[in-house]
């Protein structure tokens, strides 16, 4: 049963394509016509800072990750946090709530970045800015949100995955892209490239544009060296979590990919516990996919997360303070 794959269309893929991308490249142009179109739009200038961790391709980048990096650098500023909450259904202005808000209703997400810092989801940035600013904020983060253009930014990083890179370099639906690298690489001061360059990706920005190497450290894996573990996770690139599994030593008994931001039921969470007293495994999450769960059944399962360590920190808080310098 194990099954050790993406979940968006093999053809997405680096050195991938082929005829399906081929027969999807019309419908990939005005897709990045359209997206071009909307980010040209001038956004509303907020009086604090504005940090956006945003990417060019759909989801798995390390966006989130690279957040909470940030709340914890900027906790002293009075940071908080904007997004959009996917797999939500709250669309207005909603500051989130995590003794009270449910996955379902807000997201997994923004549950995660609440722990660290004030949320708030909106699928309208400017509006969601607002209401941070009017609870005090000092310097916004989005989480995603490059390619929105409601809120002008003051400090874009592009998040780039090391191991899937920018995919076979199509846009949507043709492979991965949003848009263009190019077009998103401009509006941003740096890129963020977390995991080995597997792809090649740093070859494709352009050559003045700074690169922030980090790495991911799971956290809550110290101990699993040598055991049995199922592994489950829908998030963007689940293989990134089996690997980092393997990786600290467990046995990967099974390992069970599910869709991005997947909202579990209980009798498929009840199932995978069956299977892995049946295995004799210990059954294994992520922090995202396990605030999708009910308490009773969350507590059954080992939480490992991930945090980035960098290369050169030094070079980011450098960054971070030029940017607040260079504001009024």
């Amino acid at each position: 049963m194990t099954r050790l794959f993406a979940t968006s269309p093999g053809f997405w893929r680096h050195g991938q394509g082929g005829w399906p991308a081929r027969l999807l490249a019309p419908a990939a142009c005005v897709y990045a016509a359209a997206t071009a179109q909307r980010v040209a739009r001038p956004g509303w200038r907020a009086p604090v800072p504005v940090i956006c961790c945003g990417n060019a391709t759909a989801g798995g980048a390390g966006k989130t990750t690279l957040a909470l990096d940030l709340g914890e650098r900027l906790a002293g500023r009075g940071v908080a946090f904007l997004t959009r909450g996917h797999g939500g259904r709250v669309r207005d202005v909603h500051r989130v709530d995590p003794g009270r808000d449910a996955a379902a209703i807000v997201g997994d997400e923004p549950l995660l970045l609440a722990g660290c810092a004030p949320t708030f989801v909106a699928a309208d940035r400017a509006a969601a800015a607002r209401a941070a600013i009017a609870a005090g904020a000092g310097v916004l983060v989005l989480d995603d949100g490059l390619q929105n253009p409601t809120l002008a930014k003051d400090l874009s990083l592009l998040v780039i995955d090391g191991a899937s890179g920018f995919g076979n370099g199509h846009v949507i639906p043709a492979g991965p892209l949003r848009e263009p690298v190019a077009a998103a690489a401009a509006r941003c001061a740096a890129a963020v490239l977390i995991g080995e360059d597997r792809t090649g990706a740093a070859a494709l920005l352009p050559p003045a544009l700074p690169v922030l190497r980090a790495r991911l450290q799971q956290t809550g894996a110290d101990d699993l060296a040598g055991r049995r573990v199922l592994a489950f996770a829908g998030i963007g690139i689940p293989g990134k979590f089996f690997a980092g599994l393997a990786a600290a030593g467990a046995t990967l008994a099974d390992a069970i990919p599910f869709p991005d931001h997947h909202p579990y039921t209980e009798t498929e969470i009840r199932v995978l516990l069956a299977r892995a007293v049946l295995l004799r495994a210990l059954p294994v999450t992520t922090p995202k996919d396990a605030i999708r769960l009910p308490p009773e059944l969350r507590a059954q399962l080992r939480q490992v997360g991930v945090r980035l360590v960098w290369d050169d920190p030094a070079a980011l808080d450098a960054r971070l303070a030029s940017m607040f310098l260079s504001l009024p």
